[in-house]
């Protein structure tokens, strides 16, 4: 028996990273099905081989409201009902400072972090409400340590992140009593999540030099180590569970290696 027996879920961004080890997490918890949602069409092919019959794929861009249109559509045809969405597809600006950027950068770069990491997020809650209501189901959003602080990001990944604990608030406010809304907030985390096309940095990646990164990391939070994405995969599992989480909503459960308890 598992947390999350025949449990439906969607995972935005769920190829690689912390959504891919949400996806596995869920499926070893007993969900009955998963639409992975992401733009790597490839790693989506060969992630659903592995689990052909549990697995359904969307290969689309979180920024357009038909990706996530699909997505629900396929859980209602594949398996039936939608019990939890995770959003979870983000881009980095990899700490860029203000005085960085020209006006030109700085627009693009906006629309670009602000429509993958907040928009995709909006969209989502969107497209899946009413059948989340019908389930009683939950959405469960990443947010960050950027959420929460300063430094997790320059100001306009962390500006994304801190809209984002608006939005999950807000939603969970506006949801009640049908759906429950809350988020993860992972910390520095050894994964591909890439910067943004504006920058041309879309093929650069957090765990780029991993060795470097992990010690970078690991000397910044309380807990000494840098974060891998199976760290946080237990807490979408609490917050997914009915059973376990039920008069849990507007939270975020930080996963971020003690970041808030940093002596001043």
């Amino acid at each position: 028996m598992g947390w999350l027996d025949g449990n439906v879920a969607i995972v935005t961004g769920g190829e690689s990273g912390i959504g891919r080890a949400v996806v596995l997490r869920y499926l070893d918890e007993g969900a009955a099905g998963v639409v992975v949602v992401d733009r790597n069409a490839d790693g989506l092919a060969a992630l659903k081989a592995k689990h052909p019959k549990k697995i359904a794929t969307v290969a689309g861009d979180v920024r357009d409201y038909a990706t996530h249109a699909q997505a629900v559509a396929l859980a209602l045809k594949t398996f039936g009902k939608l019990d939890t969405l995770v959003g979870n597809a983000g881009v980095f600006d990899f700490h860029r400072p203000l005085k960085g950027y020209t006006p030109e950068m700085l627009a693009a770069t906006f629309e670009e972090i602000f429509a993958i990491n907040l928009r995709g997020y909006l969209y989502a809650a969107h497209a899946a409400h009413e059948a989340l209501i019908a389930s009683q189901g939950c959405m469960i959003f990443t947010a960050s340590v950027a959420s929460l602080h300063a430094g997790g990001g320059g100001p306009l990944y962390t500006a994304s992140k801190h809209a984002v604990a608006g939005l999950i608030r807000q939603l969970a406010a506006e949801f009640a009593p049908d759906v429950r809304v809350n988020g993860v907030g992972p910390g520095g985390t050894l994964t591909n999540l890439s910067g943004t096309a504006s920058l041309g940095h879309d093929n650069r990646h957090m765990s780029d030099k991993r060795a470097e990164a992990a010690e970078r990391i690991g000397n910044a939070v309380p807990l000494r180590f840098a974060q891998e994405p199976e760290d946080h995969a237990g807490l979408y599992v609490l917050l997914a569970s009915r059973a376990n989480a039920r008069a849990v909503t507007g939270e975020i459960l930080m996963s971020d290696g003690g970041i808030g308890i940093r002596p001043l």
